[in-house]
């Protein structure tokens, strides 16, 4: 048993549950907790962050998978610590290093595959998501029930016919935001929602909470000066319309924005490191809040 697979299976064992973030569809949030001897979850600070996902929350595992889904190259992470593109798609932090500075945990969440993991990284958590990765409903609802997890936050879908994206697919020529995307989008979230109450009735020792970032994200797009965005329309990268990935590349650098503070969106995909920030802390100290 090679040193990740060992720290792994000390952290199952050990932690009562993990904090989890899957992206694809929907995000899963466990805070860690330590079992007392009675079985039932006492109230602690996380002691560690693990996230499994997609792109939202990929700090870097892509850079180790033969895969074409990748952002190890500028423009990526120009924002970030020493200027330099980590694998996040993003211009700085993600989600994840968010969250895991909000639990007081550590400023970055590294990637599992990161060949420079230390011990330590590993005890204090790390991230397996991977950009493009799909989205296994079973695992984000039962399986981690099964192996121990009993405070879970799920977080909702985003308004997703207003990404840049599907604005320039979906939005006609004025480029609006997609209905159909987002009635979609709402379906899929009342559904969760009244799943997620379904299994606390069904689970009286766990809390399941649904967590809105539809609302949230939606909010910020319709009064942007509200929390300091000029431009929600389009991304920073390149014309911001369609660019993201092998698409948002230093030959994009004429277009790209020189301030991406201004822009809720770092690429047609991803939302900005500002972006991430504000609905992070509104997220995560919700969350933080009812479970700690």
């Amino acid at each position: 048993m090679d040193t990740h697979q060992l720290i792994s299976n000390m952290m199952l064992r050990n932690f009562y549950s993990v904090m989890v973030i899957t992206t694809t569809c929907v995000s899963v949030v466990v805070f860690p907790v330590i079992s007392n001897a009675a079985g039932a979850p006492k109230k602690k600070s996380a002691p560690a962050i693990l996230v499994f996902g997609d792109s939202i929350v990929d700090p870097g595992n892509n850079n180790h998978v033969a895969t074409i889904v990748k952002c190890d190259f500028p423009p990526y992470g120009r924002d970030f610590v020493g200027a330099k593109p980590t694998g996040r798609f993003c211009n700085g932090k993600v989600p994840s290093d968010f969250a895991a500075n909000i639990l007081g945990l550590k400023e970055l969440v590294p990637a599992y595959l990161d060949p420079t993991l230390t011990l330590q990284d590993l005890a204090t958590g790390v991230s397996f998501a991977s950009g493009g990765s799909g989205y296994d409903p079973l695992t984000a609802r039962q399986e981690l029930y099964r192996i121990g997890a009993r405070r879970i936050g799920v977080l909702s879908l985003p308004p997703i016919g207003c990404l840049p994206s599907q604005r320039t697919s979906g939005g006609g020529p004025n480029r609006s935001c997609s209905n159909s995307s987002n009635q979609a989008a709402q379906l899929f979230n009342s559904k969760l929602s009244a799943v997620l109450d379904s299994l606390s009735k069904t689970h009286p020792d766990a809390l399941f909470v649904y967590l809105d970032v539809y609302n949230r994200l939606t909010s910020i797009i319709h009064n942007p000066i509200r929390y300091g965005f000029e431009v929600v329309v389009k991304g920073c990268c390149g014309t911001g319309t369609i660019e993201a990935s092998i698409l948002c590349t230093s030959v994009s650098d004429s277009h790209t924005c020189k301030d991406a503070s201004k822009y809720l969106f770092w690429d047609s995909y991803h939302p900005s490191e500002k972006g991430y920030g504000i609905l992070s802390d509104m997220v995560i100290n919700e969350f933080a809040a009812r479970f700690m």
